[in-house]
């Protein structure tokens, strides 16, 4: 599985990294914000099950290029919201249609049927996960 993914986020980050000068990591925020809207970055690290210090580091490099901005989090002042900034958002808008295209060529190796499969598969696979992790706490 580890293999698998990482030759699907290599040849997907291959093209927004040439094109927009993006990492993985930076990318899979981008993503995040771009779906789910402003998160801390302690959401970001359960969203995109990075360590915190990934998401740290990626999130900087983001901020910096002014892609993302942090805002105050009024419910807890010890953190800040992360959210896309108007560039962030228009590059998200760039790349989101590319990364889209990519997995449709790469899904095109399976049939309907196999991608409800695969996909219940890996439902069920998160769900041990987080099963385990929860009773190991």
């Amino acid at each position: 599985m580890a293999i698998t993914s990482n030759a699907v986020s290599a040849l997907i980050s291959g093209e927004y990294h040439s094109q927009f000068g993006l990492k993985i990591p930076e990318w899979r925020i981008m993503a995040v914000l771009g779906d789910a809207g402003p998160l801390t970055q302690r959401e970001l690290v359960r969203a995109t099950l990075m360590d915190k210090v990934a998401v740290n580091r990626a999130s900087k490099v983001l901020e910096d290029r002014a892609l993302v901005r942090r805002d105050p989090n009024a419910a807890d002042g010890r953190s800040h919201y992360l959210a896309l900034t108007d560039a962030g958002a228009a590059m998200h808008g760039q790349i989101w249609p590319q990364a889209i295209a990519a997995y449709e060529k790469i899904f095109a190796a399976f049939s309907p049927s196999e991608t409800q499969k695969l996909s219940a598969l890996l439902d069920k696979l998160s769900s041990a996960v987080r099963m385990i992790e929860s009773s190991s706490r």
